[in-house]
């Protein structure tokens, strides 16, 4: 049976009597007051909420989002909680039936009105991409960001417009960035002959074990021993040490070596030494800059520019890599030993059969007795030669971009006559821009170039000058806003270019836009054309980009390595390059969902994942055979989806342990799109009296006694308990240690209970809605470029509700938001004309 307040409600519903405002009173205050006041009323506000004061009728967004906080905690079925006296089912729907309408007419009312991105520039990611892409140039080891400071997120997300701030350093470094850039595109201006390097002895290497190679190989060979994740290197990076100036120019360089993987079989203990003995021995090349520091060390930028399975017999191997002026080629062993300084002893010690006794122990003679008589997996390297700059054409392809169809001539000429630059003006300046570009703005620009050379500056040298006035003027670093009138053609290219990749529109975005000319009809973005322009980026390599971009700002894995992992605790994580694995995993699963347009839901929970033999062994799962990364089945629900995924559970933890609150919060806020409240200033963050407590959650029930903590542990806390059998990278436990199990079991706010990460993953799935609601909001912010607001929500409703129409697919969810009202500010037409 109804209370008396349900059939009040009901009566008023049937009669028609919840038309007025003035029945805010009679309908939704009874019900806050009966059952929401007393935890957030006048003596008490949990979780920041106060509900004695809501308005009887929205007048501004303060007053949508108080009364749609409501309405969400309501239709999750969090509020009142589970262990106190609950309304009706009937009394909640009333309640939210009546908000809901009173919602829903507020944002008719305001249709009209366009919730705006701030003015924005272009982050340190998009920056570094358009002045690759605008320039043509080659950035695998350039980066004109370095010296730029951090950008500011929020939400995670590194590209919302009001937080993106420009200070006088930047500005300054815009300056620097623009000068390197532009020098690196023109330069050198006379074709460079190719050279040959030949090395074939003097392979020093670094002091330690040269003094043993000296007697034991006279140098004749790089030894490669330790992997690059090792502690203390020893032969971990092998430069070539005549050749330690570098290259002459930029450009693409061919290395030939004779190489072999030695001892790959050993007599030694396989987990004493830690290499897989099945898979073949792998050579690294990475760059090496002397000015950067010593070559047998780690440098700030060393890419992995070639990666080899090496036979077992002696071979001849040929690579291409890219190196710029003053890298060097430094080879590395990708599977190699750790730490192997410290390995040299405990080998002679544990085998003291195999080794000459000792005549002064120690590292010097462990060391030499290790290299000279023992059989560890090493890798040996010689008859090296270097040929290049191998040119692929003549003007560079940064030089035309500069310089455009006539750089030939000029290049040989010296000079640019001003017509030249006049015509290469109109062609540059529209794409630097990404908008049409008007005289005035040109003449701005050749008035510089006529001021320079007035000054004496060479043809080359003014127009240069002026190329890198571009790149610091608020045309190219920041993104066109939409007018009164709504947004351009040019303003949509971009946004979907940055959305997609990062970075600035192509010439066949530009063309569409009708900011350079085109063959046929431009300057108009209907839905279809934009979801063909969407499949065609998704497909091109620079949508690594939005992969890269996006699970940075959604899952913090731009965060990833901010806390590393101990070394003592977890030394196969630095061993075997796990990092690198745990993030290609998440990479590739994503990438497959996209590309396959397979259900956002998978993210949740999934049948399949990407390993390699490592990260396998990682996971205790069986290892794939050969090389790089596989797609695995898995038949044990544990790992699907990214809650059993390495890379998230190692950011969601601090390195050396794991806490129930911290990843309880990263699921809160990233996955599910419900924050929590931030504590109390006076509330320590685990109550200092803990006395009895045995266990974390023995500590965090006591914590959650204080009324102003339980309101929001109570949400926060089963979420991470959920995960507990997860340690700090990732790796599966049954136990905290020997003696104590863990408890992974729960129970949500809704009332919903788990006993592990399999039925927690279930309760989630029948919340699906929220889960993707949150996906679709942190979607849209990541592609609008700002916060998405209350305001917002029936947007966000409509595209949830469309995705599960069609199916959850995660590439449709990126269409329906490169399409969205909410991203490109104006609803777009169909191709019949209608929006």
């Amino acid at each position: 049976m109804l209370s008396s307040l349900g059939r009040m409600l009901v009566v008023l519903c049937v009669c028609g009597g919840i038309t007025a405002a003035d029945d805010f009173e009679s309908t939704v205050r009874p019900f806050l007051n009966s059952w929401c006041v007393s935890c957030h009323g006048p003596e008490d506000q949990s979780g920041d909420r106060r509900f004695d004061r809501v308005a009887v009728s929205l007048q501004d967004s303060n007053d949508l989002a108080q009364w749609q906080d409501i309405v969400d905690q309501l239709n999750l079925g969090e509020m009142p909680p589970p262990d106190e006296r609950q309304p009706s089912a009937e009394q909640r729907k009333i309640v939210v039936q009546w908000l809901q309408k009173r919602i829903s007419d507020f944002h008719q009312s305001r249709s009209g009105a366009r919730d705006r991105a701030a003015l924005r520039r272009l982050n340190s990611r998009e920056y570094r991409n358009t002045v690759r892409d605008l320039l043509r140039i080659n950035t695998t080891l350039f980066d004109p960001t370095e010296s730029f400071p951090r950008d500011q997120t929020v939400e995670h997300l590194d590209n919302v417009g009001d937080t993106l701030v420009t200070s006088g350093y930047l500005l300054q470094q815009y300056l620097r960035a623009a000068d390197l850039a532009v020098t690196k595109a023109v330069t050198p201006l006379s074709r460079p002959t190719a050279k040959t390097w030949t090395f074939t002895d003097n392979f020093r290497q670094q002091p330690e074990i040269d003094q043993v190679h000296r007697k034991t190989t006279e140098y004749r060979h790089i030894t490669l021993y330790d992997v690059v994740g090792a502690d203390k290197h020893e032969g971990a990076y092998a430069a070539i040490h005549d050749f330690a100036s570098g290259v002459p120019h930029d450009g693409w360089y061919e290395i030939q070596f004779r190489a072999v993987g030695v001892n790959r079989q050993h007599p030694y203990d396989v987990d004493f030494v830690g290499t897989d003995p099945q898979v073949p021995l792998r050579l690294g090349i990475r760059p090496g800059l002397a000015q950067a520091g010593p070559l047998h060390k780690p440098q700030p930028i060393e890419p992995l520019l070639a990666d080899i399975a090496l036979d077992d017999e002696d071979a001849q191997y040929t690579v291409k890599v890219w190196l710029d002026a003053g890298f060097t080629p430094r080879f590395t062993f990708r599977n190699g030993l750790m730490d192997v300084r410290n390995m040299w002893g405990r080998l002679v010690k544990k085998y003291r059969d195999q080794f000459p006794k000792p005549k002064r122990p120690g590292i010097v003679e462990h060391r030499f007795n290790a290299i000279k008589y023992g059989k560890l997996p090493q890798i040996h390297v010689d008859d090296i030669r270097i040929r290049g700059p191998l040119l692929e054409e003549w003007p560079t392809a940064s030089q035309l971009a500069v310089f455009g169809p006539q750089a030939a001539m000029i290049l040989e000429s010296r000079q640019m006559s001003r017509q030249q630059m006049e015509d290469q003006l109109q062609r540059f300046l529209p794409r630097a821009y990404r908008r049409p570009v008007t005289v005035a703005e040109r003449q701005r620009v050749l008035q510089v170039i006529d001021d320079r050379r007035r000054q004496g500056r060479s043809d080359i040298d003014a127009w240069c000058d002026g190329i890198r006035m571009v790149l610091c003027s608020p045309g190219f670093l920041y993104l066109e806003q939409p007018t009164e009138d709504g947004p351009s053609p040019a303003l949509v290219a971009s946004r979907l270019s940055y959305f997609l990749w990062s970075s600035m529109p192509d010439d066949e975005l530009l063309r569409t836009a009708g900011v350079i000319e085109s063959a046929g009809a431009a300057g108009v973005w209907t839905k279809q054309r934009v979801e063909q322009e969407v499949d065609r980026m998704l497909d091109d390599p620079k949508a690594d980009a939005f992969l890269n971009g996006f699970l940075g700002s959604w899952l913090t894995l731009r965060d990833f390595g901010s806390q590393p992992p101990d070394r003592d605790q977890f030394a196969k994580y630095y061993h075997h390059d796990l990092g690198t694995a745990m993030l290609q995993e998440t990479r590739l699963f994503a990438d497959s969902l996209l590309k396959d347009d397979l259900s956002v839901l998978q993210f949740l929970n999934a049948d399949y994942t990407f390993v390699n033999r490592r990260l396998a062994e990682h996971y205790g799962l069986p290892k794939p055979a050969g090389g790089g990364f596989h797609r695995v089945a898995l038949s044990d629900d544990r790992r699907g989806g990214l809650l059993g995924q390495a890379s998230v559970l190692t950011v969601s933890a601090n390195g050396i342990d794991t806490s129930p609150v911290v990843r309880g919060v990263w699921l809160l806020e990233n996955l599910l799109g419900t924050p929590p409240s931030p504590p109390p200033p006076d509330i320590e963050p685990l109550d200092p009296d803990i006395r009895g407590a045995k266990t974390i959650r023995d500590q965090l029930k006591k914590h959650r006694t204080s009324d102003s903590c339980n309101e929001c542990h109570r949400r926060i806390d089963p979420l991470g308990f959920a995960l507990e059998n997860f340690d700090a990278v990732g790796r599966w436990r049954d136990n905290y240690d020997r003696r104590q199990a863990i408890d992974a079991s729960g129970e949500l706010p809704n009332g919903g209970q788990f006993q592990d990460v399999r039925s927690f993953k279930r309760l989630l799935l029948n919340q699906k809605t929220l889960f993707v609601r949150a996906l679709t909001s942190k979607l849209l912010s990541y592609a609008a470029g700002r916060r998405m607001l209350v305001t917002d929500r029936p947007r966000i409703d409509e595209l949830t509700a469309e995705l599960a129409d069609r199916g959850h697919g995660f590439r449709t969810l990126v269409k329906l938001a490169a399409t969205s009202e909410a991203v490109l500010e104006q609803p777009l037409e169909t191709e019949g004309g209608s929006p």
